[in-house]
């Protein structure tokens, strides 16, 4: 079966949600991925991909013309199969493609597809609180993988890197700035997430949840009350009307676990509370609880990670 994966290109890399795709996409055909800008391209064949088509013309994936990439990429090579990660870029492009191959469109995909009766990828739905069996009857199939579902698989092999030069039309809307949203691992591809609410009383406290996170080597995340009163910025936001996040780790200090946060952070792989209030909604939910002060037990889970680490 032939496969076409979509990978973001970010700063000269290759996305690390895009090597899950790779990795994902091998395990059902010969992959070719499809990229963009000046990027090093041959990572990707050390997770699977046979050869990488890239578009040095295109600097950014905007949606009209990283639809058009990934279409022409499918006429070139007849490709059956497309592959997304559900990342902010993926949610975007992949139902236009899907919109213009005239294709089924699997969004959310938490396993390998099945072949015994057809095409069945097994999904994400209702914010993590059931699975659908989707099964896509077209000739050309699109999935959306949750990010931080799949890890990237390195096999060894290499890729043929070719260049591109698809007609991508204009771009229909024009970003003139991009605002930055600091250093570090997105949080749709974190693995360690450190996280806290309105219990931080402020912002002027955020050092401990910035310092427990340099420790352990996490990206920072908050409730959607602590963005919106402004003590941190939007983009770290989880829930169901912000991001939702995968991490192996997710520590959440003075959330109370509102169902609408849960639903942003219920993939996560354990999750660890702190919380005044040892009624607090979000115990039901947690691996490992702390019924604790914040300004307590940040520190020294702080300082008792270090010694850890130092002992190493």
């Amino acid at each position: 079966m032939s496969v076409i994966v979509f990978v973001e290109s970010k700063n000269g890399s290759v996305s690390k949600a895009g090597l899950e795709a790779v990795s994902y996409g091998s395990k059902i055909g010969d992959v070719t991925a499809v990229t963009y800008g000046d990027v090093d391209a041959s990572v990707l064949g050390e997770y699977g991909a046979k050869k990488v088509l890239v578009h040095k013309g295109l600097s950014v994936a905007n949606d009209q013309q990283g639809t058009r990439l990934v279409a022409a990429a499918v006429a070139e090579t007849g490709a059956e199969v497309v592959i997304f990660s559900q990342d902010q870029t993926g949610k975007a492009i992949a139902p236009r493609v899907a919109a213009a191959l005239n294709a089924g469109h699997a969004s959310g995909a938490i396993a390998y597809p099945s072949t015994d009766a057809g095409f069945v990828v097994k999904t994400n739905v209702f914010s993590g609180k059931a699975f659908a069996n989707v099964k896509i009857n077209s000739d050309k199939k699109v999935v959306s993988l949750l990010p931080n579902s799949f890890s990237p698989e390195k096999v060894g092999g290499s890729a043929e890197i070719a260049e591109v030069s698809y007609d991508l039309g204009t771009a229909g809307i024009t970003v003139k700035e991009l605002k930055s949203q600091g250093e570090g691992v997105p949080l749709p591809e974190a693995e360690l997430v450190v996280s806290a609410g309105r219990g931080l009383k402020g912002p002027e406290n955020w050092g401990m949840v910035e310092d427990l996170a340099e420790t352990l080597g996490a990206t920072t995340a908050c409730s959607r009350p602590v963005a919106d009163i402004g003590w941190r910025p939007h983009h770290e936001h989880v829930g169901q009307t912000g991001l939702a996040i995968r991490p192996n780790l997710y520590i959440a200090a003075g959330i109370s676990g509102a169902i609408q946060h849960l639903a942003g952070v219920n993939g996560s792989k354990t999750i660890v509370v702190i919380n005044t209030d040892s009624e607090a909604p979000f115990f039901k939910a947690a691996d490992y609880g702390i019924v604790g002060d914040a300004f307590e037990v940040l520190p020294k889970l702080n300082e008792a990670i270090k010694k850890f680490k130092a002992a190493q």
